[in-house]
């Protein structure tokens, strides 16, 4: 049986005072939440965390609603991505160079609303927002 690839990432919320907002990172067209490949030797949850603190700076995260997680279909030649939700208090985003890259991953960095959010995401990224709607309890 071929193994899948997975890639793991972070619903990265914030509560303001009209409500949360969700963190998505742009690449080209495309809006997501900070996520990547699991590496050799990592859980995915370390490899969720070590994506977020790469590609926004955030170091600080409260997976204060626990380590459960939703995870989208496959796509990409198979890829699999899996999210965890957690909350910081930071709204100070920096896009880090990717060494390997040269230049950020992404283009950039928005924090927006639940509804924005789900405009913005992909069909295959909505159910994970929904999904962290319920984690949230609104």
């Amino acid at each position: 049986m071929k193994s899948r690839l997975l890639s793991a990432g972070v619903v990265v919320v914030r509560r303001e005072t009209t409500g949360w907002r969700f963190l998505l990172l742009r690449v080209f067209d495309y809006w997501d939440f900070p996520k990547g490949l699991v590496e050799s030797g990592e859980s995915p949850l370390e490899a969720a965390c070590r994506e977020v603190t790469e590609e926004t700076s955030l170091t600080s995260l409260d997976f204060r609603w626990g380590y459960d997680y939703r995870e989208t279909g496959p796509y990409a030649r198979g890829k699999v991505a899996r999210y965890y939700v957690a909350e910081t208090t930071s709204a100070e985003v920096r896009l880090l160079v990717n060494p390997d890259l040269g230049t950020p991953e992404h283009h950039e960095f928005r924090w927006v609303d639940f509804e924005k959010a789900r405009a913005m995401l992909s069909a295959r990224v909505r159910p994970v927002l929904d999904w962290s709607r319920d984690v949230l309890g609104f």
